[in-house]
């Protein structure tokens, strides 16, 4: 028997406004609302809110809590501001990627990490087995917090609407506290699509409230709800890794092209220190398959395991591919070897069932938007 998915506590709000849900890493979520194609162009022209309160919340609080971090997950945690976040991964101890989080410093001995829903509970664990010796606590924080975004151009100024925060102030990657439609949450310059916008978490007893005052305030805007499904294109136009596709045990922040999360630096030793140096002579020396953007010349579309071929070889594979709606085309990452991975290399096509689709290898991401 197979445990039924859980539900957040914005479920029956999703399922009046007929949304199709999806079975997600265990929970029911909406995959989209009605085209998600509209919900896209939402959130790159005018706003779009979204539930994730799927996300894993873990809160590590003590006098070490920072000394813990720093030994547990590949980046210098201790040196993030009260008030700020950091875009981080954890490892195992042969350097390949349990998950990639994002960690907010709340207090001087308090920190919220966010994991993937998929690894949610592995993150949890992780940390708590390496709190082993250190003055911390690693809590689960899963049932404390319903988390909404509201991404695009538009969001500032709906958001603004609703909070006397300080938002022009509050910078990417940061966080604080403040009162939203009269519900308090943790106000963080953060999300997922390659736009400007804010993650809003909360209780989940206040959820529903600010869903619809956000919806009513993001009216004349133009704001819309989206489902996962946009979320993921979005987040590939914009070039975002996706556990499970990018980032994966096998794989480590150099294979993925994102060592520079990695900070040997730091004071004391931390897991996959040794693996992770390693990693980091081999990709120098002999760079392995780098990660790229492909864009197709034709209409069919490529998807995660597909082959990517050049000269009748096998140089690579897709990790994840879409259509674009920003582009108008097909667009895929993948892993190419590093002969093949220059921008502009041509001659380079997808396996898409038996048939070569040529492709044009370009650098990520696909899409950045104005400052």
């Amino acid at each position: 028997m197979t445990d039924a998915p859980r539900r957040t506590a914005l479920d029956a709000l999703h399922r009046a406004l007929g949304a199709t849900m999806t079975d997600f890493a265990g929970w029911d979520m909406p995959l989209r609302y009605g085209s998600e194609r509209d919900e896209h162009i939402a959130v790159r022209t005018r706003a779009g809110l979204f539930d994730l309160s799927h996300m894993g919340e873990s809160t590590v609080t003590g006098p070490q809590a920072a000394a813990l971090l720093d030994y547990a997950l590949v980046g210098n945690i201790g040196g993030v501001a009260v008030g700020r976040a950091r875009y981080t991964m954890i490892c195992n101890a042969e350097g390949g990627i349990l998950d990639d989080l994002i960690v907010y410093r709340l207090a001087d001995e308090e920190y919220m990490v966010v994991a993937n829903a998929s690894n949610a509970q592995v993150v949890l664990d992780a940390l708590a087995g390496r709190a082993a010796g250190f003055d911390a606590q690693v809590r689960d924080d899963r049932d404390a917090y319903a988390l909404l975004a509201v991404q695009g151009p538009e969001s500032p100024g709906i958001l603004k609407s609703l909070t006397d925060a300080d938002l022009d102030g509050l910078k990417y990657y940061a966080g604080l506290p403040g009162t939203v439609a009269g519900v308090p949450a943790l106000i963080a310059r953060t999300g997922y699509t390659g736009e400007d916008g804010f993650e809003l978490f909360v209780a989940p007893a206040d959820a529903e409230k600010l869903w619809h005052a956000l919806t009513e305030a993001g009216a004349g805007a133009g704001l819309v709800p989206c489902g996962l499904s946009c979320r993921d294109t979005l987040r590939l136009e914009a070039g975002m890794p996706l556990y499970g596709h990018e980032l994966t045990t096998a794989t480590t922040p150099f294979d993925a092209g994102l060592g520079r999360v990695v900070k040997f630096e730091k004071e004391g030793d931390f897991v996959g220190r040794e693996a992770l140096l390693a990693a980091r002579e081999r990709a120098e020396s002999a760079p392995p398959r780098k990660l790229v953007g492909l864009i197709a010349e034709g209409r069919r579309v490529p998807r995660a395991g597909f082959a990517v071929v050049a000269d009748g070889a096998v140089v690579g594979e897709v990790t994840s591919g879409a259509p674009s709606p920003t582009l108008g085309k097909p667009i895929a990452i993948a892993y190419v070897d590093a002969a093949h991975a220059t921008p502009g290399t041509k001659g380079v096509s997808v396996d898409i069932r038996g048939s070569h689709e040529p492709y044009e290898v370009v650098a990520l991401p696909f899409y950045k938007r104005q400052r």
